[in-house]
């Protein structure tokens, strides 16, 4: 019974500890986006300043059907096009979230001219909320947004701030 008291003693006191904060690289000081290009094909974002590549991320997951445009909501695609990013999201369903203002006008009239709506909430975020921090979810697993590791997502949102132009192409 004893070893059996400092088996769970030791259980709590482990359960207890603080967990080590995750770290992810910052931007360096004078460090801002200004333009951000994603290519889906090579699954790959840049991001500019000046018209200076300063970051590139690879491996980029995108929704349940990644080729194409995303023209209704529920088919799972990802939107190409030129776009905004209007804000961050620490409070999302996934770590850290930068809003993409899809839909734009010509996504909007296309959709309704066919009765449809054209979707929304579409963001940059990173994995789903308590995963542990390294890991990923394999494939291609949103409904149409773009998705990095938890480091890049904890690094492009200290680079991109709200207002920033994103291109999303084929």
């Amino acid at each position: 019974m004893r070893i059996l008291s400092l088996f769970c003693l030791f259980l709590l006191t482990a359960c207890s500890q603080a967990v080590p904060e995750a770290r992810a690289q910052q931007a360096q000081e004078g460090e801002r986006a200004d333009f951000v290009l994603v290519d889906k094909s090579d699954r790959t974002l840049w991001v500019y300043q000046a018209g200076k590549i300063i970051r590139t991320y690879d491996g980029l997951q995108y929704g349940d059907q990644p080729v194409g445009h995303k023209r209704f909501e529920g088919d799972e695609r990802t939107p190409e096009g030129r776009y905004t990013i209007t804000y961050g999201n620490e409070q999302s369903s996934y770590y850290l979230s930068l809003y993409i203002d899809y839909p734009n006008a010509a996504d909007k009239a296309y959709a309704k001219a066919r009765g449809r709506s054209p979707g929304g909430l579409i963001f940059l975020h990173g994995q789903p909320n308590g995963m542990p921090f390294d890991a990923r979810v394999p494939g291609d697993w949103t409904d149409g947004c773009i998705a990095l590791s938890n480091r890049e997502i904890a690094e492009l949102w200290s680079l991109i701030p709200d207002g920033t132009p994103i291109e999303i192409r084929p």
